[in-house]
């Protein structure tokens, strides 16, 4: 039973067929020569990822994964001693390194919003909290240790009325909840296929919205990125595609769009109703077992359930539900530490059910979980 999805889905057949052709396509004519001959393939995916998103293929850039895309996008800006940045409590350590390193460098400021009554992300919190020198505000949609979803659209419409650049990590959220960056307001955010999209490992992607190009320089430019024009001048590229380079992993990229495709034949709002539905069961049940402590937040809850036992460490959780065949993780405070310390966790169990779980998987899982010690 896989109940490990926020870290790793199942992948379709189609994407792992479509992995395949690739590869073996590779190995028959050439590597520079088959990523031609899949050229129609490639361009479907930005396509793919552009109705997933409700944006523009242009405003896609195609990455190795969401850390990647979103430290491209993060470190696009040019910051300044004194600039804060506005994230949230349950921010995930990458993204918060990013942040301490820069502070570290060149003397930003890293302001924690407040979480509300139920302990999402508030967005009055996070309005109080700009100033003339906040030159960023960073969400993680869904963090990776718990159910919560934050309330990114009310966030964004902050961000919209002050004019503030708005950057969405929807690492676990993609794939799950049906996403719309329009309705979101964000002007850049990263997602990996690897998790709820059922993607490939080592893909991902960065949206960036055409009206920020402007305000943003990448990282690594290279001769893909950008055009050497003259012994001086370079000229980046239209669009998103500044911040990709020029190696990348063509049978993941095209995995990756078969993969969305997958995704949007399904439905996205069928997907995140049944996502939900099974995760609220999943909660209901496991809270109803002696010793065993439901520990998801938030106003919505998404498919992601963490929870603790009484008598027994996390870490034994996961081995022993792993030795009868079923796949959990354990977050641990070092991947969300402001939000865990608060909150007084060192780690959790992490069950994250996806829409090819079943009821009976639940059942089965809870009375493995009851069975413990």
């Amino acid at each position: 039973m896989h109940f490990n999805n926020a870290g790793d889905g199942l992948k379709p057949t189609p994407v792992l067929e479509a992995q395949l052709a690739h590869l073996r396509r590779e190995a028959e004519v050439g590597g520079y020569e088959a990523a031609d001959q899949a050229a129609p393939q490639l361009h479907a995916t930005y396509d793919a990822i552009a109705r997933l998103l409700n944006a523009r293929p242009d405003e896609i850039a195609l990455m190795e994964s969401a850390t990647r895309a979103w430290g491209a996008a993060f470190h696009a800006f040019q910051w300044r001693e004194g600039d804060r940045i506005i994230t949230a409590e349950a921010e995930y350590a990458s993204n918060y390194i990013a942040f301490l390193q820069l502070q570290k460098r060149t003397g930003i400021e890293i302001v924690p919003a407040p979480g509300d009554a139920s302990g999402q992300t508030d967005p009055a919190g996070v309005e109080d909290l700009i100033n003339g020198r906040t030159r960023l505000i960073s969400i993680t949609h869904v963090p990776t240790n718990g159910g919560l979803v934050n309330p990114v659209a009310e966030i964004g419409a902050v961000a919209r009325a002050h004019g503030i650049p708005y950057l969405v990590d929807a690492c676990q959220s993609a794939g799950q909840i049906d996403l719309n960056v329009e309705d979101i307001g964000c002007d850049l955010l990263s997602v990996t296929g690897r998790k709820y999209l059922r993607g490939p490992r080592g893909s991902g992607f960065l949206y960036v919205r055409r009206g920020i190009l402007d305000q943003l320089d990448p990282p690594f430019l290279d001769m893909y990125g950008a055009d050497w024009v003259a012994p001086d001048h370079y000229e980046m590229r239209a669009g998103a595609l500044r911040f990709e380079n020029f190696e990348s992993y063509v049978a993941g990229r095209i995995g990756l769009g078969v993969a969305v495709n997958y995704a949007l034949d399904l439905g996205l709002p069928e997907i995140e109703t049944r996502v939900m539905e099974l995760a609220e069961t999943l909660r209901q049940a496991l809270g109803a077992l002696a010793d065993v402590t439901v520990t998801d937040i938030g106003q919505t809850r998404c498919g992601i359930v963490t929870f603790a036992h009484a008598r027994m460490e996390p870490d034994e959780i996961k081995t022993s539900l792993g030795a009868q065949g079923i796949n959990t993780s354990v977050t641990a405070d070092t991947s969300t530490l402001l939000d865990m310390q608060k909150r007084g966790y060192s780690t959790l169990v992490r069950a994250s059910v996806h829409y090819y779980n079943t009821e009976e998987e639940i059942d089965r899982f809870c009375a493995a979980v009851a069975a413990l010690g």
